[in-house]
């Protein structure tokens, strides 16, 4: 449970378990839980311009300026109509990942049908990328999304935008949910961004949950 408003909850995990009950695995449920875990991990595959792919973080789009990331289906949606409904943007990469709720495609081929979570690259700025994510990204798989995304990236001067939605049912507020605007919009900011927010500020206690808040 959190104790101050924005802290950082760490989920429980199988790091807090018993050596002891570690002992009690098999060596056929050893192999199982290593063919899982090689199974869980997160691919970055990137376009060249040859248009083969590559998973080295060399060959990612170092140079960035800005990183708008859409998470769930209604904001990867919101880009698709608003955003990506024009020939501006050109496909550049794909995250490939397997898990309780997501099954991508096993092919390297970047393409929209072919996976859940897919990167764009303005034509005219190529500092200027989006993510659309519409996929499940689970809570051991987060940071690992992460680390490999933004690990080819260049961080100084890199400005990060992430979109997210969730129930207005979810929403703490002592007015009354039936009388607030549907949708509407709230935003969080870290100390770094200088520029002038577009909405107001989520109030506490509301909190962000999942890859968004990761």
């Amino acid at each position: 449970m959190a104790t101050f408003f924005g802290e950082v909850v760490v989920a429980p995990s199988r790091a807090g378990v018993d050596d002891e009950e570690w002992a009690e695995e098999t060596p056929e449920d050893r192999d199982i839980r290593k063919e899982l875990e090689k199974k869980r991990e997160i691919d970055v595959l990137w376009t060249l311009k040859s248009g083969a792919a590559a998973e080295s973080p060399a060959e990612g789009p170092s140079a960035c300026s800005r990183f708008i990331v859409a998470m769930g289906r209604n904001a990867a949606a919101f880009l698709s109509s608003f955003i990506l409904d024009s020939v501006c943007w050109e496909v550049v990469g794909v995250v490939k990942l397997w898990n309780e709720w997501c099954r991508t495609s096993s092919t390297t081929n970047v393409l929209p049908t072919d996976s859940f979570c897919l990167f764009y690259r303005l034509i005219s700025d190529p500092t200027v990328l989006l993510c659309q994510c519409s996929c499940y990204v689970a809570e051991d798989q987060q940071f690992q999304w992460l680390e490999k995304v933004f690990g080819c990236m260049q961080k100084e001067g890199l400005q990060v935008i992430v979109l997210s939605t969730c129930p207005v049912a979810d929403y703490k507020t002592q007015e009354s949910t039936l009388t607030l605007p549907s949708p509407f919009l709230k935003a969080l900011k870290t100390e770094e961004f200088k520029d002038q927010v577009c909405c107001p500020l989520l109030e506490q206690p509301n909190i962000v949950r999942d890859l968004p808040a990761a």
